[in-house]
């Protein structure tokens, strides 16, 4: 009867000696993986680390050391996590690699120095800003999801100081508005009235940045969510944006003659439709060709049956199309951005026949779908229609508002990320950053 037990006895053993052997692993493994990892030149280190311990996942301790086991010294979460973060590392090197065939251009960007500057007054998500001289007008925008402002703030370039605030008309949108200037005068269209995920509304406004003086400007046909607005050969043009829901995109485009801050005629004209619709792009003249740049197809909606218009989130495609219109009337694709790009309309300066686009958001996370932002800069040189991704930011935002004075690019505002391993969005900022803008030749 003693030859059973000893049997079992033995056999209890020899599973407390593999499961101690492969905690020793695990431990002895980690050790020299974390002590290679930290120095950057020992890569090949890091790499023979980590295929030893990877062979140990989740499955191997459980068959090993199962939740049945009566071994309970053994820290099984501790493996599996351990075992998980190096799967992490693995996965982000296979990212980071796949990231390098597709996007090469990225590699070769500048190194920034970023000095941080006056921080705005209040924070700001999805608002606007019009740069005339050296001064920078911010309008409006999100400061929290139930809060919306309706004023408009005025950063000095020279000096570095935010004043001269003062407000909007009443019935003006606060935020997703369609803006542009003609170095003296402000055009404002639609936009979304109120806070949360309420729906846009069809007015538009001028100011006068010279006497501070409001005026308004016929209605648009129908209400229009954050449409592509610009200035070409004297008429103010609208197109895209989303629909009455916010989700819906929409196509249509028409313009109105302009005048020293009036409108000249009385009625929108219709033109032809921009290929591709949606809101949050960039829309730009250059050498008298209107390009559309960037953008997504959907947004959150109001939530059925909210009495406070509460945000729902939808499907969303992020995309990275630019279109052209120039005298011929017809819309041309131009080559696309680097990577799908979105919350941009604010987001660009013109320089040395350049476009600098900064920041925004991309498609959203494979795993966890949500919002991806981007703390990329982005040059599409004119003389040659390519496109380089030149530098980054202190940190992935989007929707922030971009200005350039004597050789500095400068942003402030928008929505940045969750830190350096979480590119979701999450906080409302106003803090204003600026750095020497260095373009590299062609």
């Amino acid at each position: 009867m003693a030859k059973p037990f000893a049997k079992q006895s033995l056999l209890r053993y020899t599973i407390v000696a593999i499961c101690a052997g492969i905690v020793v692993l695990v431990l002895f493994t980690n050790v020299l993986w974390a002590s290679s990892y930290a120095n950057p030149l020992s890569k090949r280190s890091v790499h023979e680390s980590e295929r030893k311990v990877l062979t140990i996942n989740k499955e191997t301790v459980i068959s090993f050391c199962g939740p049945k086991s009566n071994l309970r010294w053994i820290d099984q979460a501790l493996i599996i996590r351990k075992a998980r973060q190096l799967e992490n590392v693995k996965e982000e090197r296979d990212t980071q690699k796949e990231k390098a065939k597709n996007f090469p251009n990225e590699d070769n960007a500048l190194e920034l120095e970023w000095e941080e500057m006056a921080e705005a007054p209040v924070p700001r998500l999805d608002g606007a800003g019009i740069q005339i001289g050296n001064l920078f007008y911010v309008f409006a925008g999100y400061g929290t999801i139930d809060l919306v402002h309706s004023h408009v703030d005025v950063y000095n370039f020279t000096d570095n100081t935010w004043g001269g605030r003062f407000d909007m008309p009443k019935d003006m949108a606060h935020s997703h508005l369609g803006m542009v200037t003609d170095g003296r005068y402000i055009y404002i269209v639609t936009g979304q009235y109120g806070p949360q995920c309420r729906g846009p509304t069809a007015l538009n406004f001028v100011l006068d940045t010279k006497t501070k003086k409001w005026s308004s400007l016929p209605a648009l046909p129908v209400p229009r969510y954050a449409p592509a607005t610009q200035l070409w050969r004297g008429r103010l043009h609208v197109m895209g944006g989303s629909k009455e829901d916010r989700h819906e995109p929409a196509l249509e485009h028409w313009s109105i003659a302009v005048k020293d801050g009036k409108a000249v005629e009385s009625e929108w004209k219709s033109e032809i439709q921009i290929p591709r619709g949606g809101p949050h792009r960039a829309c730009i003249v250059v050498d008298d060709r209107l390009l559309v740049i960037g953008g997504q197809e959907g947004d959150f909606m109001a939530k059925p049956g909210s009495p406070i218009f509460k945000c729902s989130r939808r499907s969303e495609v992020v995309y990275s199309d630019v279109y052209m219109l120039d005298g011929e009337g017809i819309w041309k694709q131009l080559p696309s951005m680097p990577k799908p790009d979105s919350h941009i309309e604010f987001a660009w300066v013109v320089v040395n026949n350049s476009i600098v686009i900064v920041g925004g958001t991309t498609e959203k996370h494979p795993v966890t779908k949500r919002m991806v932002l981007i703390g990329d800069i982005f040059q599409f040189d004119l003389n040659v229609l390519e496109w380089r991704i030149i530098g980054k930011t202190p940190y992935r935002l989007k929707t922030t508002l971009v200005g350039l004075w004597e050789g500095w690019l400068y942003f402030t505002s928008g929505q940045r990320d969750k830190g350096v391993h979480d590119s979701s969005p999450k906080k409302v900022l106003g803090k204003t950053w600026r750095t020497k803008l260095h373009l590299p030749v062609q």
